[in-house]
């Protein structure tokens, strides 16, 4: 596989807007732009550049976007590809509408990693905002993998992870009762991916190594149960470092970018009954690839029910 390496990012000193980092590692606020397909080409690549740079991008002040002028700009981004198993909102491709009535995602992940080639990019928007809480907080899955002890990333080189998405927030109701898991089973995981991923691949752009975690992984092959759960735990550990993530407050209209081959994120369930939605679109991506250049690959699609959360 030809790598395209993006290290240079020249178009951000040209870049038609101002670029504000949020943190040192991860994280910038993009002022002057105002999404939507009309987005001339020079803005695109100068915001796809401030992704690679940053891992998460977010913007005030989007409220003008409704579903259509989500879609229409992400197909400047990319092609648009719906969750493999929740049904988008009527009228749209892709859209997937995240109500805090029936969806919390309140752990850490990289989206759809049950799938080989899981979305490249995600795209939400504030629809309504909690006037406190419900923040979300992304981390650098790059970062995370730069620290790691030297003896412990050889390690990761060489681990790989099965995937499932036998629990996921997309579609899930609250799982707590029983009626909310039976919706769990009968949404989510209508059809039961399995993936093996490198625990550690090669960014198809930049050429970063970052580690491929979250919620998703099951177990790590090769391990036992109790050895897997603590090689997981330690890994992970370095992923949700405060000094690796940011945290973002929403305002109603607001959109948060990400790359979601180089992050991982987490909505804070801090909100109580309070209303939260959020719409949330995702560009087609690639195949992972390992530090040894194998693939990543789905083992199993069957048709679900029976998978517990």
């Amino acid at each position: 596989m030809t790598t395209t390496k993006r290290n240079d990012l020249r178009s951000l000193t040209q870049a038609p807007f101002e670029i504000r980092p949020v943190t040192g590692r991860i994280g910038a606020e993009i002022v002057g732009v105002r999404l939507g397909g009309d987005l001339d080409a020079n803005a695109v690549q100068a915001l796809r550049d401030a992704l690679l740079a940053h891992k998460v991008v977010f913007l005030r002040d989007q409220g003008h976007l409704d579903e259509a002028g989500q879609e229409a700009f992400g197909r400047l981004l990319g092609e648009l590809v719906p969750h493999p198993t929740v049904p988008s909102i009527a009228g749209t491709t892709g859209v997937l509408d995240i109500d805090s009535t029936n969806s919390r995602a309140s752990s850490w992940h990289t989206d759809v990693t049950f799938v080989d080639g899981y979305p490249k990019i995600s795209i939400l928007r504030g629809v309504v905002v909690p006037e406190a809480g419900g923040d979300t907080i992304w981390a650098n899955t790059a970062a995370a993998y730069a620290e790691l002890p030297e003896p412990l990333r050889d390690l990761a080189d060489r681990l790989w992870a099965l995937h499932t998405n036998a629990y996921d927030y997309a579609g899930t109701h609250d799982t707590r009762s029983a009626a909310g898991l039976k919706k769990h089973r009968e949404v989510f995981t209508r059809v039961v991916y399995e993936t093996e991923h490198p625990v550690v691949h090669v960014h198809p752009e930049t050429g970063e190594r970052s580690l491929i975690l979250g919620h998703f992984v099951q177990r790590l092959i090769g391990f036992n149960a109790s050895d897997s759960s603590h090689l997981l735990a330690v890994l992970q550990d370095h992923v949700t470092r405060p000094e690796n993530t940011v945290r973002w407050r929403w305002r109603q209209g607001d959109v948060a970018i990400w790359d979601n081959r180089a992050t991982q994120h987490r909505a804070v369930d801090d909100y109580g009954d309070t209303h939260r939605v959020v719409r949330r679109v995702t560009i087609a991506g690639e195949v992972p690839v390992s530090v040894d250049g194998r693939r990543s690959r789905t083992l199993t699609t069957t048709p679900g029910n029976s998978a517990a959360a």
